[in-house]
């Protein structure tokens, strides 16, 4: 599967959001320090390569063990090496899949829900990586 990536890359303008410095406790509720020190650009906490990264939402749930769930948008950057442990979008059997790449004992693309089995790469088939995830994005709001 032969995958087109267009290299357009718009330079957009930055769009600063407030950033609270105070962590948000998700146990007991701690006293807000409800101020702002700095603003955050979602680019800059998400994308480290813009001409090298694409956003791509996912379809199934064979990753929910590593918090990636149907319909989250994924950022995906093409420039890193994909490493061992790494979630990657792959190219196998024509389809391009997400999966935990494994390099050891042997190439294999691993589901993060057990009801999927690991796709095993045959010895001499080459893996395409299309790149690896980097950031999830969720709605946590379901439109009604």
């Amino acid at each position: 599967m032969v995958v087109a990536y267009s290299g357009l890359y718009r330079a957009q303008r930055r769009c600063d959001i407030p950033f609270f410095l105070e962590r948000v406790s998700a146990g007991f509720p701690s006293p807000a320090q409800d101020y702002v020190e700095q603003t955050l650009d979602l680019n800059e906490l998400c994308v480290t390569h813009p001409a090298a990264t694409y956003f791509v939402r996912v379809q199934g749930d064979s990753m929910t063990g590593a918090g990636i769930f149907c319909g989250d948008m994924l950022v995906v950057d093409r420039s890193l090496t994909a490493r061992h442990g790494d979630i990657v979008i792959a190219g196998f059997d024509g389809e391009l899949t997400v999966k935990q790449l494994a390099l050891r004992p042997r190439p294999q693309l691993l589901a993060c829900n057990p009801d999927y089995p690991a796709i095993v790469v045959p010895e001499g088939v080459e893996l395409d990586i299309f790149g690896v995830v980097s950031s999830v994005v969720r709605n946590l709001r379901v439109e009604r």
